[in-house]
C-alpha cells in the first residue's frame, strides 16, 4: 500500500473534545453574555469619542459622549465561556456525550427576551 492509498487524517472536527468545547462555549456565552450585560461586568468600557478604554464598568463622562459596553461584554463573556469550554473538554466523554446538542439554540432563544428587557433603557426614549 502506497502513502497515496492511506486513509487522509481524521479532521478535528470529529474530535470528541473539539465538539465538547464548541457546544460548551456556544451556551456559556450566551449565558455570560447575558450576566455580564444585567451585572455591569464588562472587561471594559470604550469611550469612542475620546478614544479612551477604561477596565470594568465606567460611566459616560459629561460632554465626552456615551460610553460604549458592548465590546467589554463580549470579551468578558468570551474569556469566561472559553475557560468552561476548555474545563469541559477535558470531562470523560461518557458524561459530555449526554449534553443535548439542541443547547446551543434554545438557550440563547430563551435568553433574548432577558436581554431585550435589560437593554430597554437603551431604545425607551
Amino acid at each position: 500500500m502506497s502513502e497515496r492509498d492511506d486513509p487522509p487524517p481524521s479532521p478535528p472536527a470529529g474530535s470528541p473534545r473539539l465538539r465538547t468545547f464548541v457546544l460548551v462555549f456556544g451556551v456559556a456565552c450566551a449565558v455570560l453574555y447575558v450576566i455580564s450585560d444585567m451585572a455591569r461586568l464588562p472587561l471594559f468600557t470604550y469611550h469612542p469619542a475620546t478614544g479612551r478604554i477604561d477596565l470594568g464598568w465606567v460611566p459616560a463622562v459629561r460632554d465626552e459622549g456615551p460610553a460604549m459596553y458592548w465590546y467589554g461584554w463580549i470579551a468578558t463573556s468570551a474569556i469566561g465561556a472559553a475557560l468552561l469550554g476548555g474545563i469541559a473538554a477535558l470531562l470523560p466523554e461518557r458524561v459530555t456525550r449526554r449534553i443535548p446538542l439542541s443547547l446551543v439554540w434554545i438557550v440563547p432563544l430563551l435568553l433574548t427576551p432577558v436581554l431585550i428587557y435589560s437593554l430597554k433603557f437603551y431604545w425607551r426614549w
